[in-house]
């Protein structure tokens, strides 16, 4: 089931890295008093192939046999790939526990925002008003009310989200576009800060695109690093 037979007759201290990994696999899967198999980065030694292949393996293995399993990782494709649901932890606390969906889309702290995603959310100083937000003295509309909120008031908006334009909205300059293949990464300065904009590879980026704008429904306030729970409007 995991591969081993041709190094059945070899010892494990001989063995490639991911061959013990499976060895480890194994002793978990052979016994029967088992009720959970815990993995601390299993595939961090292993080549990037392999990594996809092993990952492919523990997934099939276990729909098969329907086995608990925490795979702990620093790699957030790992987590998001591999688990039905997963557990964020920052400065030795759980700060989100959800789905791959739940935490890219409502991530509930700035960590978890910047974590999950490549390139991770937007993270953007502003002052909060109602259904409004001031970002430098420019309006950002929000697509839920809120009541005063004081502390570090922030707005989390994924580069998914953020659309580059040549008409209103806010002033940015850019710095540089990465392509990337199935997308072009926009890197651009926003009133001295980093900002991140994905846009389609098929679209054409002009030098009179100075101006970004927010999907209203997709920004997310966050109020000391924790995600702010709005009204409907």
């Amino acid at each position: 089931m995991i591969g081993m037979e041709a190094e059945l007759n070899k010892r494990a201290r001989g063995l490639t890295a991911d061959a013990k990994q499976k060895i480890s696999l194994g002793r978990g899967m052979v016994r029967e008093d088992v009720n959970a198999l815990l993995f601390d980065e299993p595939l961090t030694v292993i080549d990037p192939h392999m990594k996809w292949e092993l990952r492919t393996q523990l997934k099939s293995l276990h729909h098969e046999f329907g086995h608990t399993m925490i795979y702990v990782t620093h790699d957030q494709t790992e987590a998001l790939t591999f688990a039905d649901k997963v557990v964020v932890m920052y400065d030795g606390r759980v700060v989100q526990i959800g789905t791959p969906q739940e935490l890219f889309e409502r991530p509930e702290h700035t960590f978890v925002g910047y974590f999950i995603g490549s390139p991770g959310m937007n993270v953007i100083p502003a002052r909060v008003d109602g259904m409004t937000a001031l970002v430098h003295g420019t309006s950002v509309q929000l697509s839920k009310r809120f009541g005063a909120l004081s502390g570090k008031v922030e707005l989390g908006v994924r580069p998914e989200f953020v659309s580059l334009t040549e008409g209103e909205g806010l002033p940015v300059t850019v710095r540089r576009v990465e392509d990337v293949g199935r997308h072009k990464i926009v890197r651009a300065d926003l009133f001295g800060s980093d900002i991140n904009i994905l846009m389609p590879e098929g679209q054409p980026i002009s030098a009179d695109m100075t101006r970004i704008v927010f999907d209203h429904d997709k920004v997310n306030v966050y109020v000391n690093d924790w995600r702010a729970e709005g009204e409907a409007a």
